[in-house]
């Protein structure tokens, strides 16, 4: 989006603009902004080791989508321009993330409790990331868990009415 940088001088996204004009930028201030609005489902955990998890799992979605940006980005140069080392080290750090999450998603429905939180939103954002950027990643293979979780994540409205076109 060209208004991006207009809001935040990253120049990226999340960027949540409130009615008064106020704004709030990256993941995890804007996850923090949202949990001050004490909707529920909670999308934290009050507090103690169960809380650090959640932020741990976000913490290797957000590497994800680091990653996957500059691969992406590299693999648009021209090609006698592009890194193939570049993109391999990006791609590398993607399945040792992606692998991770396997293991804390297998075995449960969410990845920390009963009900959505925000290390699932993350993961979900990443995955989608993945598959509308970097499709040849193949994070679906050998992965089962992970699959499941982005089916359950997708099939919400919430996440199916965000997913933006491809292209």
């Amino acid at each position: 989006n060209t208004r991006v940088p207009e809001v935040n001088p990253l120049g990226k996204v999340p960027a949540l603009v409130l009615d008064s004009g106020e704004v709030f930028f990256d993941s995890p201030v804007v996850a923090g902004y949202l949990e001050t609005l004490n909707a529920a489902p909670a999308l934290l955990p009050a507090g103690g080791i169960e809380r650090v998890r959640v932020r741990q799992t976000e913490a290797l979605a957000d590497g994800i989508l680091d990653a996957a940006v500059v691969a992406f980005l590299e693999s648009k140069r021209p090609p006698e321009q592009q890194s193939a080392v570049s993109i391999e080290r990006q791609l590398d750090k993607i399945r040792r993330c992606l692998d991770e999450l396997e293991k804390r998603a297998s075995g449960r429905e969410w990845l920390s409790g009963k009900t959505i939180q925000l290390d699932d939103i993350s993961v979900g954002v990443a995955l989608g990331y993945l598959d509308l950027r970097l499709p040849q990643t193949d994070w679906q293979t050998g992965r089962p868990a992970l699959v499941a979780l982005s089916k359950r994540l997708f099939a919400r409205p919430s996440f199916a009415d965000t997913v933006p076109p491809a292209g």
